[in-house]
């Protein structure tokens, strides 16, 4: 996602859990998979030159229980 107005480019991580009683979907990005994502970042940018100017940030969208009445969370600026 490119944010224009703040000249950022945005990777959001969306994660679901159904029952959250032990863990909240947005606590499963650990820091494992933050690196995942960080590298995953990096090789997009290299590939597609025009982004490399912008600022990037990391959000993370959590979405629990039914899909009916969904609670989300969304963390920006989750990590870098």
């Amino acid at each position: 996602m490119l944010d224009k107005k703040e000249k950022t480019l945005v990777f959001v991580e969306v994660r679901y859990r159904k029952d959250n009683e032990l863990i909240e979907s947005i606590e499963t990005v650990n820091k494992n998979k933050q690196n995942k994502i960080i590298r995953t970042a990096n090789f997009y940018i290299l590939k597609n030159k025009k982004y490399q100017s912008l600022a990037v940030r990391f959000d993370i969208i959590g979405i629990e229980s039914n899909l009916k009445k969904p609670k989300i969370k969304w963390i920006k600026n989750a990590f870098s």
